[in-house]
Formats: C-alpha cells, structure tokens, sequence
C-alpha cells in the first residue's frame, strides 16, 4: 500500500460510527434497519456511512427482495483496515460491546419469533408423530458415512445418533471415566470402537478416517493448531473435517466451570486454524445462538482434504 493508501484507510476509519459498523458487520451480514436498531444511529447517517465505507471497498452489499444487506468485503477490505477493526474488536470497548449485545439480544428475538412461527406451523399441521425429534432422526436416515473418528466423544451420546450410519466409528477421550460410559451406549454396535487417546497425538496412522468429527472439543484442547493438525493428518484424501465449538465470547464464568481452556473461537479465527493445516475450509460461520442469556453462539466449521491429483502418464511411442 502506498501512504495514500494508508492515509485513505485511517481516514474512512477515522469516525466512531463507521469504526462501529465495521465491528458489527465483522463476519455476519445486516441490514440498515438491524443497524439502526442496535447503534442508535439514524438511518440516514447509517446509509450515508455505509455507502463511504462501500466505495473504500470496506464494506460490500447484496440485495435481498426490497432489502440491502451489508458485511465486510473481505476480498477488498485493506490489511491495515482489518488489523485496525481487530484491535478495537479486542479491546473490550464498552461502546463496542455494548453493541455486540444488543446485536445478540436482536437476533435471539428474532429467532425465537420465528421458532416460534415454525412449531405453530407444525402444531397446525399435526398429524401423529410429527415433531422435529422425528424429522430431525428421519434426515439422519440420508446419512451414508464411512470410517467415522469423533475426538473427544465424552460419554458418546453424539456418536449414538450417528453410529448406525457409519462403516465404523471410533470415538476417543482423554477421560478414562466418560470413554467407559460411551463403550456401555455403544456396547451394542459392532462397528463402534472407543478408546482413550489425546487430540494432541492420535494413535492412528496417517490417512485413517473418512470423517473426523470435533463436536466442542476445540475449546478444551491444551494446542487447538496442534488438535487440528492431527485431525487432518489422519483423515483421507477427499475427507472432512468437522468442527464445532463456541463463538469467542467474554462470559468466562460459564464456560469455565466445565474446563475448558479457551473462550471459544470466532469463525475468522477458526478459519485461519484450519488455514494452517493441509486442509481447504468449505465454510466457519456461526451455526445458532442460544435462546437464553448470555445469549452464546456456535460456530460451525468444515474443511475438507484435497483429493490425489492422479500422476499424469504418458502414451508410448512406437
């Protein structure tokens, strides 16, 4: 970047508001009436600072019906605009984080209108044994997986509702007490296998697993870069990885009675993990968020493991 450049980004960042915006539409998307509500800013000004932040290239929109909505443009967004709105995300700002719960506290009334609007529908249309406990098992039924590794599986009541589905599936724990409660769920599986291994140095040769599963183990893990790199190391070529785990959050209180070792990850910052390994992210976006207070939300990552490239051959000529 040229001083210009730089001079230009301090500048477009140079106002509270916009530095607000960008903080809010840090990888999730809003409209100007959801940006309204939260900052207290009028809508005028919010559409005006919008549209100086979208011809810097900050900020990028996408219509929806009569609606706009707007999130960072990762693809243009400056270097040093994205380490300025990391820093101000990480400053425990009292206006930043008093957006940050406003945000939560909108969205989650939201959702739960339209949870709301979802099992009157059901409850409209009842018939018996219609619930989503029995949708959600008959979607499970379109599962077909093949050799299936779940780290940190706990008591293996997860690995219950997918084990049917798998060729085989082992689960692991660092808690000798919960790898025996999972052996008694899964007793009755033959292709079910459980067994007390650490996430840091999985005892299974490279290239081992179809699938390997995180379903919040991340935040417990003493090296997560570490974590990560097993997992890839031990799955196969076109494979997945799944992983899922809190949003980074400040409500350390609650997360901590239960051990863990890190405050969640957000998606940027799962995706960069995952960046460092020998796998290509499909997608790390925040999957839901609590109903209840303090309202935490969950991020749902995906990386797969490329595919072989097929060694190129050449005809003989006679």
């Amino acid at each position: 970047m040229s001083l210009a450049q730089y001079i230009d980004t301090l500048t477009a960042l140079g106002d509270e508001s916009r530095l607000r915006l960008c903080a809010l539409l840090n990888e999730r998307e809003l409209c100007v009436t959801d940006l309204v509500q939260v900052t207290g800013i009028s809508q005028p000004r919010v559409s005006s600072h919008l549209g100086r932040l979208r011809e810097a290239g900050f900020v990028r929109d996408r219509r929806h019906g009569a609606q706009s909505f707007y999130a960072l443009a990762e693809d243009t967004l400056p270097p040093t605009a994205k380490a300025v709105i990391y820093e101000a995300l990480q400053s425990k700002d009292a206006t930043l984080q008093a957006d940050q719960r406003r945000l939560a506290e909108l969205e989650s009334g939201r959702r739960s209108t339209e949870t709301d609007a979802l099992n009157d529908e059901l409850e409209r249309d009842y018939t018996p044994g219609r619930s989503w406990r029995s949708l959600a098992a008959g979607v499970a039924g379109l599962l077909r997986l093949g050799d299936v590794l779940d780290v940190g599986s706990g008591d293996g009541t997860a690995a219950r509702s997918l084990v049917r589905y798998c060729r085989s599936l082992t689960c692991v724990d660092t808690d000798a007490r919960l790898v025996e409660g999972a052996r008694r769920r899964l007793a009755h599986y033959p292709q079910a296998k459980v067994e007390v291994a650490d996430v840091h140095d999985l005892p299974f040769a490279d290239a081992s697993f179809d699938a390997v599963l995180m379903f919040h183990t991340l935040a417990y893990a003493e090296r997560p870069p570490r974590a990560l790199e097993e997992c890839a190391r031990v799955l196969r070529p076109g494979g997945r990885l799944v992983v899922l785990c809190l949003d980074e959050h400040d409500h350390r209180e609650v997360s901590l009675r239960f051990g863990e070792r890190h405050p969640g990850f957000s998606p940027r910052a799962l995706r960069k993990l995952l960046a460092r390994t020998d796998l290509q992210v499909v997608s790390s976006e925040v999957a839901c968020r609590e109903a209840k207070k303090p309202y935490l939300r969950v991020v749902l990552a995906i990386a797969e493991k490329p595919e072989l490239e097929p060694e190129s051959s050449q005809e003989a000529v006679e």
